[in-house]
C-alpha cells in the first residue's frame, strides 16, 4: 500500500493515471464507466487507500447533477464562447449544466437565482451583472449553494472568482501602440456594462502616465449591451466633429471596435498601419469574429480556455470535498496581444 496521504479526488487522479471526469463518474456510479477503467480505478484505490468524501456525494445526489451556468448577455460571442466550453466540461464530468442569460437586467438576474434554487444544483458558475446586480441578493444565494464567479468580479462573493486580468489586456495595447506610432486615445461608451470597462480605463490612464504621454478619454453616448451600435454612433460623432488629438484609438472591447470600423467605412476613413491609412484601431478580447472584420482588428485576446478550465476545476473540488473555502480565491490570467492589419 502506498503511504502518501491523498487528499481529494484531484490527487487521486493524477496519481492513479485516470482523468478526473472519469473518476467522478465512476465515484458517482460505477457503472457508468468502462469495466476496465472500473477496475483499474478499483486497483488505485486499493493501492492509495483513498476514499472519498461519502457525506459530500450523498450531498450532492441530494441536490442533483445540475450545474446552473449564469451570464449578463449570452448573445455577446465572449459569453456563448466561454460558456460553450464550460457546458463541455460539465457534461465530460457526468454533471448535467443549465445555461441562463441575464439580457442585461437585473430583475432577469434575480428571477435566475430563484430558478436555481428550486433546481437545488450542486453548484453554480455566475458571471454577474457587475454594477447592476443586486450585491445583497448574490451575497444571499452564493451563501446557500456553491458559487464561483468568473469573468466580472463582485469583490468578497462567492466561493472563488476567477477572470482575465484586466491591466494585462491595456498595458500590452497601449505599449504596442505607442511605441509603434502615435499613442492612443481610449474609446469607451458613458455608460460601462460591467467592472471591467472601468477597469479597462483606470489601466490606460495608469498606462499612459507611466510613459509620459497625455492621456484622451473618449466617452460615446449609449448605454447595454448593444455595443457595435454604440461604436458606430460614437465613432460618427467622433469623426464628424475631429475630436481626435491622435491618429490611434484603443476601444474598450472588440465590439466597440467592430462599430467604430463601420463607422470609418461609412465616413471614408482607411484604417490599417499600410501607407496612406488615415487611423490605427485597436482593441480587447479577441471577439471570434475580430479576425473577420476589415482590416483584421488588433486585440488582447482572453485566456478562453484558462479561465473556463480553472472556474470549473474550482467548483467541482468544492463539490467533491463537500467543504466550503474559508478563504476565498481569486485567479486572474493574463492577455495575449494578437497584431492584425488594423494597428
Amino acid at each position: 500500500m502506498d503511504e502518501r496521504k491523498i487528499r481529494n479526488m484531484e490527487e487521486f487522479a493524477t496519481v492513479s493515471g485516470i482523468s478526473r471526469p472519469t473518476v467522478s463518474k465512476y465515484f458517482n456510479n460505477p457503472d457508468s464507466v468502462r469495466q476496465t477503467t472500473r477496475q483499474r480505478i478499483e486497483d488505485a484505490l486499493q493501492l492509495y487507500d483513498y476514499r472519498p468524501n461519502i457525506y459530500a456525494m450523498n450531498q450532492n445526489r441530494r441536490l442533483t447533477k445540475n450545474i446552473g451556468i449564469v451570464v449578463p448577455y449570452l448573445a455577446d460571442p465572449f459569453f456563448s464562447e466561454i460558456s460553450r466550453v464550460i457546458e463541455q466540461r460539465c457534461i465530460e464530468a457526468g454533471y448535467a449544466p443549465n445555461l441562463f442569460s441575464a439580457h442585461g437586467q437585473q430583475s432577469q438576474e434575480l428571477d435566475i437565482l430563484d430558478s436555481l434554487r428550486s433546481m437545488k444544483p450542486a453548484g453554480v458558475l455566475l458571471a454577474p451583472l457587475g454594477r447592476q446586480s443586486d450585491r445583497a441578493a448574490i451575497e444571499k444565494f452564493s451563501r446557500d449553494v456553491p458559487t464561483v464567479l468568473f469573468d466580472s468580479n463582485i469583490d468578497g462573493l462567492g466561493d472563488a472568482f476567477v477572470g482575465s486580468d484586466n491591466y494585462s489586456f491595456v498595458s500590452q495595447t497601449v505599449e504596442y501602440l505607442s511605441r509603434t506610432g502615435d499613442p492612443p486615445c481610449f474609446l469607451e461608451g458613458r455608460t460601462p456594462a460591467n467592472p471591467n470597462a472601468n477597469k479597462r480605463r483606470l489601466a490606460y490612464l495608469e498606462m499612459m502616465e507611466r510613459l509620459g504621454l497625455e492621456a484622451q478619454v473618449i466617452k460615446v453616448d449609449g448605454e447595454g449591451w448593444d455595443f457595435e451600435e454604440i461604436g458606430q454612433r460614437g465613432g460618427f460623432k467622433v469623426l464628424d466633429e475631429k475630436v481626435l488629438k491622435t491618429n490611434t484609438v484603443l476601444c474598450s472591447n472588440d465590439r466597440l471596435a467592430i462599430g467604430f470600423l463601420s463607422a470609418c467605412f461609412e465616413r471614408g476613413v482607411k484604417v490599417g498601419r499600410g501607407p496612406g491609412c488615415d487611423l490605427r484601431v485597436a482593441s480587447h478580447d479577441d471577439h471570434p469574429f475580430a479576425r473577420f472584420t476589415c482590416p483584421a482588428l488588433t486585440t488582447a485576446a482572453h485566456d478562453y480556455g484558462s479561465v473556463s478550465g480553472k472556474a470549473v476545476k474550482t467548483l467541482f473540488d468544492i463539490i467533491d470535498e463537500g467543504t466550503r473555502p474559508v478563504d476565498r480565491e481569486e485567479t486572474l490570467y493574463p492577455a495575449r496581444l494578437i497584431v492584425r492589419d488594423s494597428a
